[in-house]
């Protein structure tokens, strides 16, 4: 009687081999998709974040303090005007040695027909920035790492700041 070697439950070097770099390879791509999704949050919740402060501009609702300073210099941001979010960009600044993370900077590109002057413009912008700073930080739990104006705003991996908006 001759015995079958094959039926011993032995596996080949090769199948061993794929099964180990299919492995790697899921891992590998994982870290990456992580990273992408969080990218991806952190984008959502900065729109969010900025169209939620071009709306607060938009119908002027204002702490007190802020606005009685815009009774007194930027008068027109007391009445409902009409702020229109274009987009948001992101730029990598790579590593931020200070908080061990990757540095993105956020620029927003927003219009108004009723802010002319570039005072106005500036207090709006500063309004929606600090919307889009606050909404990421919500977004990732990371409120108290954060000062009062959510300058910069973190997640895991990445360091958020923002750049003056851009009207257009």
């Amino acid at each position: 009687m001759r015995l079958n070697t094959e039926k011993k439950g032995q596996i080949s070097i090769e199948f061993i081999l794929l099964i180990g770099f299919s492995f790697l390879l899921v891992l590998s791509l994982a870290t990456l998709l992580n990273n992408e999704n969080e990218l991806n949050i952190a984008m959502a919740s900065a729109k969010n974040g900025a169209i939620e402060g071009a709306n607060i501009d938009g119908v002027a609702i204002y702490p007190k303090n802020s606005f009685d300073d815009y009774m007194l210099n930027n008068q027109i941001l007391t009445y409902p005007n009409s702020v229109k979010i274009i987009k948001i960009e992101k730029t990598n600044n790579g590593y931020h040695n200070v908080y061990n993370k990757t540095w993105i900077q956020l620029r927003v590109f927003a219009s108004s027909p009723d802010l002319k002057r570039t005072s106005d413009r500036n207090s709006a912008g500063d309004r929606i920035n600090y919307y889009l700073r606050k909404s990421i930080a919500n977004s990732f739990k990371t409120e108290h790492l954060n000062n009062n104006l959510y300058n910069p705003c973190f997640s895991k991996n990445y360091v958020f700041t923002t750049a003056n908006v851009q009207w257009v």
